[in-house]
């Protein structure tokens, strides 16, 4: 059982997100807060395996309890899930070492396999956060130490797919344009993945972004 503590200081949301989680058998909701100084507060007397909190709050704010927890916790696992996708917030978020952002308007599949990916040792963030996140990197070149994603070594044909992916080719268009076959084009895709650690397609993006390796980005 996934011991968790919801906070957000509008009561509806909690009762909206609590219902989720009514019937689980996986899941439960050990506690709530409504802002970051009752968080502190319960932590002090109760521990759980992850923290699903909001940003913008009373009292203490999101941003400000995380950087307090983490002071004394790195390793307290904690998933944003807010309005706010605004590429400040998140920059902020990430670097005090948040496990996962979701938006609000997510779907509870996604909440939950969020929090599964998260109770994995994995981070997670909502599509539409990582696109936030590559349109801010978009022509800049980052140092090593403002990257979010760790360099790998490549082969050639990798990065040939990679570029081809970042232009949205399909399978088949990625096949026809290097000569190679459906199925070495899924291998070469597989690979990459691993390599990088990417979840998905916007996270290879991301990855090329970062280190300019697509011409329209540099």
């Amino acid at each position: 059982m996934i011991n968790i503590l919801l906070v957000d200081d509008h009561q509806v949301v909690l009762d909206g997100l609590k219902f989720y989680f009514e019937n689980s058998k996986k899941y439960r909701i050990k506690d709530t807060a409504s802002n970051g100084l009752e968080v502190l507060s319960i932590l002090e007397k109760k521990s759980f395996d992850l923290i699903i909190t909001d940003i913008s709050m009373p009292k203490m704010n999101g941003m400000e309890w995380v950087e307090a927890v983490r002071a004394k916790d790195k390793d307290q696992k904690i998933l944003i899930m807010t309005m706010m996708g605004e590429i400040q917030h998140i920059k902020k978020l990430l670097a005090l070492g948040v496990n996962g952002y979701l938006l609000k308007n997510s779907k509870q599949s996604e909440l939950f396999n969020a929090i599964d990916e998260i109770m994995l040792g994995e981070r997670y963030f909502s599509e539409e956060v990582t696109k936030n996140i590559m349109s801010d990197l978009m022509g800049k070149k980052l140092s090593p130490k403002t990257r979010l994603t760790v360099e790998v070594p490549l082969t050639d044909r990798e990065k040939e797919v990679l570029s081809l992916i970042v232009e949205e080719c399909s399978n088949q268009e990625i096949a026809d344009r290097l000569f190679i076959s459906l199925r070495t084009v899924d291998s070469h895709k597989r690979n990459l993945l691993e390599k990088t650690g990417a979840k998905n397609i916007a996270g290879l993006v991301l990855y090329a972004v970062e280190r300019n390796m697509v011409p329209q980005y540099s």
